[in-house]
């Protein structure tokens, strides 16, 4: 008797095959174990292809990219404040909306919502400041333009006492002429007398200054050589420049009204 080399189970010493493993004795060698079959590769939600020298497969997914309408957004609320009051914030608001709706719909896609948001902040705070800042412009701007008609009255003023002083000073320079019955013989560029010009300044020598036109009085000047007297009128160029008209002659004294050009009968400036 020997024993199966294979399950050491005894059978007859010329037996070609054990009755019990079935093996073939005769073969004298062992079986081969089949080696397990592989195991499937994993399945991922999102599979990329594996990358090389990372130590195996890479399941990352493609970084998010930043929504252009919450970078708009941002920029749009910043240009409120910079270059496009009230246009740049309603544009901030509406792309900010936009942009965050984009974000929400986008499953991780779009990235931004911080941009968004403070585009949104800005543009709301400006349109939240815009029933303070019209308050402010109301009562503002009709002071401010009262403001500007005032200093444009004082400046008439003081151009009719300058005219007044150039004349004074023209007519002695030049006795054989008299007063000058132009503004521009005064000034800087005077041709009918040269020893009386420069008396007023360029800007004034023109007939127009600070809102106001210097015209002569033709009732006041006698168009005779010596000219012995004069007059002149300061009107505004428009109701936005000034509400009064002065008047001044030989006499020195200003002259204005409300309802009209002043004259020689004018009330005297108070």
């Amino acid at each position: 008797m020997k024993k199966c080399p294979y399950c050491a189970e005894a059978i007859q010493d010329d037996a070609q095959t054990c009755p019990l493993c079935k093996m073939n004795l005769a073969a004298n060698v062992y079986a081969t174990q089949q080696p397990a079959p592989p195991p499937p590769p994993p399945v991922y939600a999102n599979p990329v292809a594996p990358q090389p020298g990372l130590g195996g497969i890479c399941n990352a997914t493609a970084p998010a990219e930043t929504s252009g309408k919450a970078t708009a957004s941002l920029i749009s609320g910043i240009a409120a404040y910079v270059v496009a009051p009230f246009i740049g914030a309603i544009a901030a608001v509406v792309l900010g909306h936009l942009g965050l709706s984009e974000i929400k719909k986008s499953a991780g896609r779009l990235k931004g919502d911080g941009l968004a948001i403070a585009g949104l902040v800005l543009g709301y705070l400006q349109i939240a400041g815009l029933p303070v800042i019209l308050i402010i412009a109301a009562i503002a701007i009709p002071n401010l333009i009262r403001a500007r008609m005032a200093a444009n009255e004082a400046s008439a003023v003081g151009s009719l006492r300058t005219i007044t002083t150039g004349e004074i000073a023209y007519a002695s320079a030049c006795p054989k002429v008299g007063f000058a019955y132009a503004l521009a013989e005064l000034g800087p560029n005077g041709s009918a007398c040269p020893e009386g010009k420069n008396e007023i300044d360029s800007t004034l020598a023109t007939g127009f200054k600070n809102g106001y036109r210097f015209t002569p009085s033709a009732a006041n000047f006698s168009g005779q050589a010596p000219e012995t007297g004069f007059g002149w009128n300061a009107d505004p160029i428009s109701p936005s420049t000034g509400t009064r008209h002065f008047f001044v002659d030989q006499t020195g004294v200003i002259r204005s009204t409300t309802a009209a050009q002043a004259n020689a009968d004018s009330p005297m400036l108070q």
